[in-house]
């Protein structure tokens, strides 16, 4: 009989409103109320442990920001019912077209994905926060704003928090665990003095969130190679699209915000033509910065999302990745705190498991972006030249989809990752996500999916019989162990 173990659960945890005048009343504090600090919450009360989730901001953004959910994250939010609310909320994309000086060179669908998500969601950050927020108020959960860290400091079993409310006053409070969710200028990664270290990367960055009229597709990415720099349109609505432009070498001081002509005369270069922007929702200049800590973990103190990572947003990845920061470190979080796990083994395989996908993602970032930027024009006729015929494989576009919807992330090489069985090609290995696999369940007669059985199951052991094992599986069945979640049958090969 052969186990398969893998390091992707699909449940969460819970938190109420505190009451300030005591001294420790929730088992976590959430800094930061964004989407990964609203994530954690949701999952740390599907999981029945409290917290308390602060943010100085006054009132949550209405930018755009971020805009992707991939496949990956809805599959998690599923289990917290939320996967169709997200969806009905923003629009299924079909792929991507690359054009180099005007010509098609690669289009990249996402058909043949396998999950039961199989499409990036373009959903504006706003909306997304809007979703979570939501999500937790009908929960009896509240974010409290205007609320500032100043300072913490841990003890043997608490980390003893100095808050700063609205009006001035100075509160005390004293928490099991925290969490810094608090995005790249985080106070809980200052306070504890780990390094952010990487680099900004060279090229000054215009950002345009505009109505665009025109041949443009209207449910696909579409990136513009030029000889003068890249172009890029992410859709967010029918008619409604995030505009991004490289500007050339960073100028000494920061790049100034764009006007609206400013958009129409880099749309007018690089873009197909007959293209008209208007109504903007939000113009912004940036840079792009690539930084990441080397541990996620200090003692009773985490950080997840930006706090710990930040990276090009060639590929949409950071909001993503920084909400399966939180799912993956949910479930460890509650078993440490309810004594059914050892504490130090398990909560540190959180910085192991998402460290390394925190590299992976920044590896990819940047050689998309360096791709996209290339100034020397041998090196654009060549990677122009190259990118069709590379994308003409068939493993090549598997590889790019399953990549950016995030399926392919899998901690095989976590500590807590064991395999006692030969490795098949093409099969699962321990570590690997889940498939989706249809299953029958002979006690109920009934057809469903390996994702539908275990939603909202904490933990779930999973028999994989061989063909003398069937005597087994009748036994469990008899002995009505989980009866409902025992499918006596093998996993198919993904």
């Amino acid at each position: 009989m052969m186990w398969l173990s893998s390091q992707f659960k699909f449940s969460m945890m819970a938190c109420d409103r505190p009451n300030a005048e005591s001294s420790m009343n929730s088992e976590v504090l959430i800094v930061g109320a964004g989407p990964v600090g609203l994530t954690t919450a949701a999952a740390l009360h599907q999981r029945d442990v409290t917290c308390r989730i602060i943010d100085k901001a006054p009132s949550a953004s209405d930018k755009s920001k971020a805009l992707v959910v991939w496949s990956r994250t809805l599959e998690l939010l599923d289990n917290l019912a939320l996967a169709t609310t997200f969806i009905d909320a923003g629009m299924k994309a079909l792929g991507a077209r690359i054009y180099g000086n005007g010509k098609l060179l690669v289009h990249v669908t996402v058909a043949g994905v396998e999950s039961p998500f199989a499409f990036p969601l373009m959903i504006p950050q706003s909306e997304t926060e809007r979703l979570l927020t939501e999500h937790l108020a009908e929960r009896g959960i509240a974010i409290e704003r205007q609320v500032e860290l100043i300072s913490f400091t841990e003890g043997p079993n608490a980390v003893t928090s100095t808050l700063r409310h609205a009006d001035g006053r100075e509160e005390s409070y004293s928490t099991p665990w925290l969490i810094g969710c608090d995005g790249a200028h985080s106070s809980v990664r200052h306070v504890l003095g780990i390094p952010f270290t990487g680099c900004a990367e060279p090229n000054d960055w215009l950002l345009a969130d505009v109505h665009v009229a025109g041949p443009l597709a209207s449910a696909e990415l579409s990136i513009y190679w030029h000889d003068q720099g890249v172009l890029v349109f992410f859709p967010i609505t029918a008619n409604r699209f995030r505009v991004i432009a490289d500007l050339g070498t960073a100028a000494a001081s920061p790049p100034p915000t764009p006007t609206l002509t400013d958009v129409q005369s880099m749309v007018d270069e690089r873009g197909p033509g007959g293209l008209t922007v208007s109504d903007p929702v939000w113009l912004a200049g940036f840079r792009i910065n690539e930084r990441k800590v080397s541990e996620y973990r200090c003692g009773r103190v985490f950080l997840a999302g930006d706090a710990a990572h930040i990276h090009s947003p060639a590929g949409g990845q950071g909001m993503n990745t920084g909400m399966q920061d939180a799912f993956n470190l949910a479930w460890k979080l509650e078993l440490v705190q309810r004594g059914a796990a050892q504490g130090k083994s398990l909560l540190d395989s959180y910085s192991t498991e998402r460290s390394a996908v925190g590299d992976q993602v920044l590896h990819g970032a940047a050689m998309l972006t360096m791709l996209a930027t290339l100034r020397n024009p041998v090196a654009q006729y060549a990677r122009n030249h190259a990118a069709p015929l590379i994308a003409s494989f068939g493993f090549v576009q598997d590889k790019i989809k399953n990549n950016l919807c995030e399926l392919s992330i899998n901690y095989r090489h976590s500590p807590l990752s064991a395999q006692d069985w030969p490795a098949l090609s093409g099969g699962c290995h321990a570590g690997d996500r889940l498939p989706a696999a249809p299953l029958f369940s002979p006690p109920s007669g009934q057809h469903t999916t390996l994702f539908e059985a275990i939603r909202s199951v904490r933990h779930a052991l999973l028999l994989l019989p061989g063909s003398h094992d069937q005597e087994v599986i009748r036994e469990l069945v008899k002995s009505r162990i989980r009866r409902s979640s025992v499918f006596p049958r093998c996993l198919p090969r993904t």
